[in-house]
């Protein structure tokens, strides 16, 4: 493995092109949760009782910060990242260059894990706007969203590395994004259903980041928080090297 300060400059690439379209690609990730919180937060939370001593509204808006940070790095480090290696030969074009193919695959997960801190923390201002947030200790969000931004990055350049065609990321979005944002507590406490599910609630990375975020909006602080962001940890350990071997195969075999 060939990594360096080199994969800096990837990010720089993609961030430079971010900055002249970055109206346009947040404008999607920012009014669709905001949706979500007008409808179910004050449409459909007046009809829903309080829920752990809190509101639905209360309940529902830091699950949106971590939802949107989701969808914001699997977005990236898919659809964005599959243009840019398969249709403008971008991957070719760095390659070229000293820098190593496991710089740029590094490179876009380091990209993919700050349009997860950026998305994610424009979410936490707005409900900060709205006094949803009962704690200072929400000024550590930010980092849950790194945690988040790398799972997801790392599962998105994965498939990325798999599908044969652009139009192979939907099973990507409808197998494993979509039941991770129904099931991982961003609209439900998961406590009111069978116990084989709360338990397989423990193999979703969402649910680990939807736990954290929620307790630091909320000031829920306890130890127990500290074993959501081991198993975010371990997870990015594991999962960090498959992206590299699949592109690194993709493009040199």
């Amino acid at each position: 493995m060939d990594i360096s300060y080199r994969t800096w400059k990837v990010f720089w690439r993609n961030f430079v092109v971010f900055r002249k379209t970055w109206l346009t690609n947040i404008m999607f990730n920012f009014l669709e949760p905001l949706l979500y919180l007008a409808a179910m937060g004050y449409g459909m939370g007046h009809y829903i009782p309080a829920i752990q001593g809190m509101s639905y509204l209360q309940f529902l808006a830091p699950g949106l910060i971590a939802s949107s940070a989701m969808w914001a790095t699997a977005s990236e480090c898919t659809y964005d990242s599959f243009v840019r290696m398969k249709f403008q030969k971008t991957y070719h074009a760095i390659v070229a260059t000293p820098v190593s193919l496991d710089e740029v695959v590094v490179g876009e997960m380091l990209f993919g894990t700050f349009k997860s801190v950026l998305y994610g923390t424009v979410i936490l201002l707005v409900i900060l706007f709205l006094g949803l947030v009962r704690s200072p200790a929400a000024l550590l969000v930010p980092l849950v969203l790194v945690l988040c931004g790398f799972v997801f990055a790392e599962l998105g350049m994965i498939w990325t590395g798999l599908v044969p065609k652009i139009d192979t990321f939907s099973y990507f979005f409808t197998l494993i994004i979509t039941p991770m944002f129904l099931f991982a507590g961003v609209f439900f406490p998961l406590d009111a259903l069978p116990l084989i599910v709360q338990r397989l609630a423990w193999l979703i990375p969402l649910y680990h980041v939807v736990e954290l975020v929620r307790s630091l909006v909320l000031g829920q602080l306890s130890p127990g928080l500290l074993v959501h962001v081991a198993w975010l940890v371990v997870f990015i350990a594991i999962f960090f090297y498959p992206p590299l071997y699949l592109l690194r195969r993709r493009l040199r075999g």
